[in-house]
């Protein structure tokens, strides 16, 4: 079994460099347009284009440029940006910390708030607890992300400034503590965080409902009953262990959604992670920052789904014979 466990990630792995190599030569545009463009303030002349567009082998087949990706890759070599001259993996170093931070954050407070909603709503289905969190997790499933950014942003921030506008730290903002740059730091990532959990929120939240909901009939809760359990050790230990596996199954799949997600909450918070440099790299067109940046938020999501897959077969000894 092990063998087809390597496999599937080989081949999962190769599919996910093929397609980080492909999605920014589907973009409309050269890379190297806008350094020609005679309206900046220090076009290039076309001998530097030549000899640019040499250097990064865009004037070679697709075939050539992808064989030149992948050893380029095996050697651990992300290229150097074609728009701002640095090498990539500074770049993806300086913005990656943040958007792990912000979608480390989200997801956690959103797994958390969505389980003890999921469970308290089932144990209490009908009722008028039950019928609100419904209500209020349709509603927030139906708003997008850059929606309920932007309305955080416009009342948080704007009407009542309570957290700061954009960025995440106070420019040249001089700290008496390490203390003093945490709190810094966590208040620029409060409203990122919460427009984020939130759009992560109500998909588990109808998942553990809806499994909490099947297994309260089950045989073994109406036997906790008759022996007369505390209503907690029934709704957690028995009701909420057993909608924990396909909660923890999701989380992999939560880990894809937040990282799309992220992009577009960044863009609206200014926020200095992987969707910021993302979307500056798609204006220049830059081949290499985009191959990046791709790149680490792929094996972001792949390491989330292998961790959730080993959370599983700790939690189910059935999914490890698997």
């Amino acid at each position: 079994m092990r063998w087809r466990v390597v496999m599937t990630s080989a081949v999962t792995l190769l599919a996910v460099v093929t397609v980080v190599f492909a999605l920014p030569r589907a973009m409309p545009g050269d890379p190297l347009a806008a350094l020609q463009d005679r309206s900046t303030a220090t076009p290039i002349s076309p001998e530097a284009s030549a000899h640019l567009r040499s250097y990064y082998r865009l004037d070679r087949p697709l075939g050539s440029q992808y064989g030149h990706y992948l050893s380029r890759l095996a050697r651990g070599d992300l290229g150097w940006s074609i728009s701002r001259n640095v090498p990539v993996r500074t770049l993806v170093a300086a913005h990656l910390p943040w958007t792990l931070l912000l979608l480390g954050t989200s997801m956690a407070v959103a797994a958390a708030t969505s389980f003890l909603a999921g469970v308290a709503a089932a144990w209490r289905r009908g009722r008028p607890l039950d019928r609100g969190l419904l209500a209020t997790m349709t509603a927030l499933r139906a708003l997008p992300p850059y929606a309920l950014a932007a309305f955080l942003l416009v009342v948080l921030a704007v009407l009542l400034p309570v957290f700061p506008l954009a960025g995440a730290r106070t420019p040249f903002a001089a700290y008496g503590s390490p203390l003093g740059a945490v709190g810094d730091v966590g208040r620029h990532l409060v409203l990122p965080a919460a427009a984020l959990g939130l759009s992560l929120l109500s998909t588990r939240f109808l998942l553990v409902r809806n499994t909490m909901v099947s297994s309260l009939g089950q045989d073994y809760m109406v036997l906790g009953r008759a022996k007369g359990l505390p209503p907690r050790l029934l709704k957690y230990r028995h009701g909420g262990r057993n909608a924990l596996l396909p909660f923890v199954a999701s989380l992999g799949v939560e880990a894809g959604f937040g990282v799309g997600f992220s992009i577009l909450v960044e863009s609206v918070f200014a926020y200095p992670g992987m969707g910021t440099l993302i979307l500056r790299a798609v204006e220049t067109r830059d081949y290499p920052v985009l191959e990046g940046a791709f790149l680490a938020l792929a094996l972001t999501v792949l390491s989330v789904n292998a961790a959730a897959e080993l959370v599983m077969r700790r939690l189910d000894p059935r999914v490890a014979g698997r």
